[in-house]
């Protein structure tokens, strides 16, 4: 799988551990950075992998920042993405299963990078249900067709 990552400060250095791990499990990696510990603004990485990810130039997309709020909401001005911040397994799983999530988000300041790992690989692992969960994403898109002229 291509999976574009990106982070601020304050999400570099899980950053790179996911990184690592990707690269352990055989997923392409396509870093947009940030690339060290000094200050950048979120929007910047998180614009970057939601165009990856929205063009298909990435299958999904991993953001991190102090909180993984500002990356998620900044990704999801893009239409397509479903950028989902998650804090523990199920929410990881749920992302998937239920809403189709394309990219996760995560804390770099307070999810441990031990379950940060693990979250990104259930959620790789884990497949869209589909079915009434499908019905709902469509009216996600329903609503970006009207609100994104």
């Amino acid at each position: 799988m291509r999976i574009s990552i990106g982070s601020d400060h304050a999400g570099y250095e899980l950053k790179g551990k996911v990184a690592k791990r990707l690269t352990e499990l055989k997923h392409e990696v396509q870093d947009e950075g940030t690339f060290g510990p000094q200050s950048v603004d979120y929007p910047d990485p998180a614009a970057a992998v939601a165009k990856r990810v929205q063009s298909a130039a990435a299958d999904r997309g991993i953001l991190v920042c102090g909180t993984g709020i500002g990356v998620s909401i900044a990704a999801n001005k893009f239409r397509g993405i479903r950028a989902a911040v998650c804090h523990d397994l199920e929410t990881a799983i749920l992302s998937r299963e239920h809403n189709d999530a394309n990219i996760l988000a995560l804390s770099g300041r307070s999810t441990d990078h031990d379950l940060a790992l693990k979250m990104v690989e259930v959620w790789l692992e884990t497949h869209f249900l589909g079915d009434r969960h499908g019905r709902r994403v469509d009216k996600i898109r329903k609503i970006e067709d009207e609100n994104f002229r």
